[in-house]
Order: structure tokens, then C-alpha cells, then sequence
């Protein structure tokens, strides 16, 4: 469920990572348009970072409190539990079968 979350995580961490390594390796590139691009991006990664960080760590709690919630779900309601496992079970393996 958070697995799209993660990995739009993951990616913006490697855009950042590729940013500032563009910025680096245009740093000895001169000129009044390439310095102050280099200088909004950089910009832009500083102010990105601290967001990324708070969205992983939003993104990290909610998937504690919905564990927290299905963990509970189940120990009050085990024989539901099973019974939506299975019936689970059957459809994925009626559609495996289908193949």
C-alpha cells in the first residue's frame, strides 16, 4: 500500500542526488544564465530535502498506525481474519488458474 509512496520517495532522493551533481559538475562552467540556474537549483534541492525528509517520516507513521489497526483487527476478530484470508485465497487462485 505504501510502495508507490516509497518509491516516489526513492526517486525524488535520486533526482536530488543527480541535481546536485549537475550542479557540481557545471561549477566551473561561467556566465550570468548558468550561474544563476545553478544557484535556483541548488536552491530548489536545499529546500526540497527537509520536505522529502518530513514526507518519509509522514509516510513511515501511517503505515505504523495502519499495522497497529490491522494487528488489532485481528486479534479481536480472528475468525473474520481467516475468513477474508481465505476468500482471498480462493479468488487469486481462481484467477492464477485462469492462466
Amino acid at each position: 500500500m505504501n510502495a508507490p509512496r516509497e518509491k516516489l520517495a526513492a526517486d525524488f532522493q535520486i533526482l536530488m542526488s543527480d541535481v546536485e551533481e549537475l550542479a557540481r559538475a557545471t561549477a566551473s562552467q561561467t556566465g550570468d544564465k548558468i550561474t544563476e540556474l545553478r544557484s535556483r537549483v541548488q536552491r530548489a534541492a536545499a529546500d526540497l530535502r527537509p520536505r522529502l525528509a518530513e514526507m518519509q517520516t509522514l509516510a513511515l507513521e501511517k503505515a505504523k498506525v495502519a499495522a497497529t489497526k490491522t494487528d488489532d483487527y485481528v486479534h479481536d476478530h480472528p475468525w473474520g481474519a481467516i475468513g477474508v484470508s481465505a476468500g482471498i485465497g480462493i479468488i487469486i487462485g481462481i484467477l492464477i488458474g485462469r492462466r
